[in-house]
């Protein structure tokens, strides 16, 4: 956005057009590839780190714990101290399964590059998701599996990219596995199951709730370009993270559409704004956002998603049917069907956890590496792409909704023309969302902000 009252609409950057241009000739052919011979179950393989925050970090710990062949070789990040950092971590946890030299070290906004060209198999990408599209098809174009954080973009243009890219992994036989880590929690999936086999009759609406307080910043430091503060604050600007209605309640969004057995919303609408966090340091993101999603069999989801301080916080999933309720985050089902796992969803604290936490179920975001790796193992393929892609267009459609106080349609989300990108990668470079002459940062203004 470069006004307080419309989207920014540039041309796309050259790295973006270039890989839309790669990709569509590339997915115009059968590519015949050689299996590699890790797949026969006992060689080592290579696994590459882009993104060293903390979710990165539990990525490649959980890539470690899921199979006794698997060495971190490599990390890349756009800012060293990052990569140090994990490394330390990693190698601390894992001294047997890290071998990350300094030649394996790659820092910028083109490490991703250096990286994928080390001889790596896995690829892990956890950076902030404004750059999932360009890093995944720069992995699956060169033939790496890949492990892709939530969400996969924050424009349609970029999550119509991933979608492409997802076509090819599949030609390819290569696997494409999403950070939407409840798709991997036992007690969901469990759950999940009985409500598509009828336990609440048909679905009529659906709440979910992500009411959180206080995040993380980092302070401006007088030696930073304004690129260098953005990224490091990546979290509170639109252009990298999606706002938070894409960057975390994309979590609730995908669960209640799996439970909608991933039919997507007809249209949304939503009342959402900037209340609490309105100093500078927090970007141009809103603090609060309501969103209604309508769907064609009149169905309806609420989503609401809050990051207020001293404010009552819950994070649930609420499925009422024709036949009764569920409680998703619970595991229990009542009306003419009663019934209960025996315990919550998700053990978060399962970031690098080896062993199975005191209830004995395998963490999820271990259970996604777990699958991951034995899949390549045997020579399979999982590809999550289809969802992790309509989830990540739901949550923008929601985000949109509530930017331009209008009702949206999904058709219109589909071919929405925005794209985000700044004009060129580098630190000394302008980012998209640029500071005006009192400091602040343009925030959409319902009613005002134009849908693009």
């Amino acid at each position: 956005m470069t006004g307080s009252n419309t989207f920014r609409e540039e041309t796309m950057s050259i790295s973006r057009r270039e890989f839309l241009c790669t990709t569509a000739a590339a997915g115009g052919s059968v590519l015949a590839l050689r299996r590699s011979a890790h797949a026969a179950g006992s060689d080592i393989l290579r696994v590459g780190l882009v993104g060293c925050g903390s979710r990165g970090a539990g990525a490649a710990s959980n890539a470690i714990n899921a199979d006794p062949g698997v060495r971190v070789v490599a990390l890349a990040d756009a800012f060293a101290d990052r990569v140090q950092a994990t490394l330390k971590a990693l190698g601390d946890r894992h001294p047997d399964q890290v071998d990350v030299d300094s030649a394996r070290c790659f820092v910028g906004f083109d490490a991703y590059k250096e990286l994928i060209a080390c001889g790596v198999d896995v690829v892990l990408l956890a950076a902030p998701p404004h750059f999932r599209p360009l890093h995944l098809a720069a992995a699956i174009a060169a033939n790496k599996h890949v492990f892709a954080e939530k969400p996969v973009g924050v424009d349609a243009t970029g999550v119509r990219s991933v979608l492409a890219t997802c076509e090819l992994a599949k030609k390819k036989n290569l696997c494409v596995v999403s950070g939407l880590c409840w798709r991997y929690d036992t007690v969901i999936r469990e759950t999940i199951k009985r409500v598509h086999d009828g336990a609440i009759g048909d679905i009529v609406a659906i709440q979910t709730t992500r009411n959180l307080g206080y995040l993380w910043e980092r302070p401006r430091q007088p030696e930073w370009t304004e690129m260098e503060f953005q990224m490091r604050n990546w979290y509170y600007f639109t252009w990298l993270c999606g706002d938070h209605n894409v960057e975390q309640q994309i979590h609730g969004i995908d669960k209640c559409s799996w439970a909608m057995r991933d039919k997507p919303p007809a249209k949304a609408w939503a009342t959402s704004g900037r209340q609490v966090r309105i100093e500078p340091k927090y970007g141009d993101i809103y603090d609060h956002h309501a969103v209604v999603y309508e769907y064609a069999d009149g169905a309806r989801m609420y989503a609401l998603a809050r990051q207020q301080r001293n404010c009552y916080n819950d994070y649930s999933e609420v499925l009422m049917g024709t036949k009764g309720r569920c409680d998703l985050q619970k595991g229990r089902i009542e009306g003419e069907t009663n019934w209960a796992f025996g315990q919550q969803a998700g053990d978060l604290s399962g970031f690098g956890v080896k062993k199975a936490g005191k209830d004995g179920l395998r963490p999820m975001h271990q259970v996604e590496q777990d699958e991951m790796f034995a899949a390549i193992r045997a020579g399979k393929t999982i590809n999550n792409g289809d969802y992790m892609c309509q989830s990540t267009l739901i949550a923008i459609l929601g985000r949109t909704a509530g930017y331009t106080g209008q009702q949206i349609t999904w058709e219109q989300m589909q071919q929405s023309k925005l794209d985000l990108s700044p004009q060129r990668y580098a630190f000394d470079a302008p980012p998209p969302t640029l500071p005006g002459p009192d400091g602040k940062y343009p925030v959409a203004m319902p009613g005002l902000t134009r849908f693009v």
